[in-house]
C-alpha cells in the first residue's frame, strides 16, 4: 500500500513540475501577450478616430467657407445692382467675395487631401493592421491549444510510466490479502491475551440431610490457589458470572499486577523488568560519558572543573541503586508468577517472546484489553477467598487501548503547529519519545507525556531509537 501511495505521489510531483508548473508560467506569458495584442488594437482604433474627426472638422470647415462665399457673392450683387450705392462700397464688396471665394477653394482643397488621407488610413485599418492584431490573437490562441494538447500527452506519459509499478503493487495487495491466516492470526491474539487460569473443576454435592463438613470443590474457580480452603461468599443478589464477562475496574491497580490473571500479569511484570533495565542502561551510559569527561578536566583542568561533574555522578550512582532494587522486586514478582503457571517449553516461550516483541503495537491498535476482573485472582495463597461478582447485566464495555511503549527519543528540528486532528505542537529544539516509527506516510508519532501524543512530520524531527527497538 505504501508502494501504491508512492506511486501516486509520484505522478503527483512529476505533474507538478512538467505540467503545472509549466503551464503556470505559460498562462503568465500569453496573458502578457494578449495585453500586447489588445493594447495595439485599441490604439488603431484611436488613430482612426482622430482620422475621422480631422475629416469631419475639415468637411465643416469647407462647407461654412461655402455658404459665406455664397452670401458674399450676392451682397456683391445686390450693392452692384443699387444705383444708390457708392463705386467704392461696391468695389469693397466685390473684394470680400472675391476672398470668400478664395477661401471657399482653400478649405475644399484641404477637405479633399484630407479625405484622401482618411480612406487611405481607413483602409490601412480595416485591411491591415486589424487583421494582423486579429491573425497574431489566433496564432496565439493555436499556441495555447497546441501546448495544452502537449500537456495531456505528458499526463500520458508520466501516468503510462508508473503503470507496471502500479500493476505489481496491486498484484502484491492481491497476494497479500490471499494469504490472510484467520486462523492464525486468532492464535496471536489468544496468546497475546489468554489468561493463565485453569477452569473449575466440578463443584461437590453437599448433602445436608447428613452431618457432615461441606466443602468445595479444591479446583472451584473461587477456591484460592493455595493450602487454604474457605466457604466461597457470594453477595445476596450476586450472579455467578464467568470472569471474561465481569467489568473490570479501570482504577489504578497494585504495582505487583496482582489484579490481573498469571498470563496477563506475568507479561506486564516481564514488561516493567524490561523497562527498568533500559532506564538502568541510560544512567549507566550518562555516568560512563560524565566519567570520561571528569578524566578529561582532570588532565587538562583549563577545560572545566572535574569537582562539577561529582553531584551528578552522585546522582547517577543512587539513581541505578534505586532502579536496581526495583528490578530486583519485579524480578521476585515474576519468578513467583512463572513458579505458578504451568511449565511452558523453551521453544513455545521464545515464539512468545518474539511475537511480544514484534506485535505490541499492531494488538494494541486493534484489540482492546480484555484482561481479568477485581477479585478473580487472588495474591495471598492462605487469605480467604472472596467472589465479588457485579450484580449487572451482560457487560460487553471493553476498555481503552494500552498505550504504546516508547522506541525511542526524538529532538524537533523545527517549531510545528499541529491545527489539525492527530497531530500534536512541538518546539524546536523540543525532547520528546517516539512511539511509531514512520510508516512511509510521512509522519511519525510521538509522546510528550500521558495525556498528549499525536503525529507530526518525519522532517521535523531527528529520531533516535533505542537499540533493541531497531533489533525488533
Amino acid at each position: 500500500m505504501n508502494d501504491y501511495a508512492g506511486q501516486h505521489e509520484v505522478i503527483s510531483e512529476n505533474m507538478t513540475s512538467l505540467i503545472t508548473g509549466e503551464l503556470t508560467r505559460y498562462v503568465q506569458e500569453l496573458k502578457q501577450e494578449r495585453k500586447s495584442h489588445f493594447h495595439d488594437g485599441r490604439k488603431a482604433q484611436q488613430h482612426i478616430e482622430t482620422c475621422w474627426k480631422q475629416l469631419e472638422a475639415s468637411k465643416r470647415r469647407f462647407e461654412r467657407d461655402c455658404k459665406e462665399a455664397d452670401r458674399a457673392q450676392q451682397y456683391f450683387e445686390k450693392m452692384d445692382a443699387d444705383i444708390n450705392v457708392t463705386k467704392a462700397d461696391v468695389e469693397k464688396a466685390r473684394q470680400q467675395a472675391q476672398l470668400r471665394h478664395q477661401m471657399a477653394e482653400d478649405s475644399k482643397a484641404e477637405y479633399s487631401s484630407t479625405l484622401q488621407k482618411f480612406n487611405t488610413e481607413q483602409h490601412d485599418h480595416y485591411y491591415t493592421h486589424i487583421p494582423n492584431i486579429f491573425q497574431k490573437i489566433q496564432e496565439m490562441e493555436e499556441r495555447r491549444i497546441v501546448r495544452i494538447g502537449e500537456s495531456m500527452k505528458t499526463f500520458a506519459e508520466v501516468d503510462r510510466q508508473v503503470i507496471p509499478i502500479i500493476g505489481k503493487c496491486l498484484d502484491e495487495i492481491t497476494k497479500a490479502a490471499e494469504s490472510i491466516d484467520h486462523k492464525n492470526d486468532s492464535q496471536l491474539v489468544i496468546e497475546a491475551f489468554k489468561s493463565g487460569f485453569e477452569p473449575p473443576g466440578d463443584i461437590d454435592f453437599e448433602d445436608f440431610t447428613q452431618p457432615m463438613k461441606r466443602t468445595v470443590s479444591e479446583s472451584s474457580l473461587s477456591n484460592s490457589r493455595g493450602d487454604g480452603k474457605s466457604e466461597p461468599k457470594f453477595g445476596g443478589k450476586s450472579k455467578g458470572k464467568l470472569w471474561p464477562f465481569i467489568k473490570k475496574n479501570k482504577g489504578a491497580g497494585p504495582e505487583d499486577f496482582s489484579n490481573l490473571p498469571p498470563e496477563q500479569r506475568r507479561k506486564k511484570l516481564q514488561q516493567k523488568v524490561d523497562e527498568l533495565n533500559k532506564d538502568i542502561q541510560k544512567e549507566m551510559d550518562q555516568r560512563d560519558a560524565l566519567t570520561k569527561m571528569k578524566d578529561v578536566y582532570i588532565k587538562n583542568p583549563q577545560m572545566g572543573d572535574a569537582a562539577s561533574v561529582d553531584h551528578r555522578l552522585a546522582e547517577l550512582g543512587q539513581n541505578i541503586e534505586k532502579l536496581r532494587l526495583e528490578v530486583q522486586k519485579f524480578e521476585g514478582w515474576l519468578a513467583e508468577v512463572e513458579g505458578r503457571l504451568p511449565l511452558r517449553t523453551d521453544q513455545a516461550r521464545r515464539q512468545s517472546g518474539l511475537y511480544e516483541a514484534q506485535n505490541t503495537a499492531a494488538v494494541n491498535s486493534c484489540a482492546q484489553d480484555r484482561e481479568s476482573p477485581d477479585g478473580s485472582y487472588t495474591e495471598e495463597q492462605s487469605q480467604e477467598t472472596e467472589m465479588k461478582v457485579p450484580a449487572t447485566e451482560f457487560d460487553d464495555e471493553f476498555d481503552d487501548e494500552e498505550p504504546l511503549p516508547t522506541i525511542g527519543t526524538c529532538k524537533a528540528l523545527y517549531t510545528f503547529e499541529g491545527q489539525n486532528e492527530g497531530t500534536i505542537s512541538v518546539a524546536e529544539g523540543e525532547m520528546l519519545y517516539v512511539i511509531e516509527e514512520d510508516k512511509g506516510d510521512g509522519w511519525t508519532r510521538i509522546r510528550r507525556n500521558e495525556d498528549e501524543e499525536g503525529y507530526v512530520p518525519t522532517s521535523y524531527v531527528e529520531v533516535y531509537l533505542d537499540k533493541n527497538a531497531k533489533d525488533s
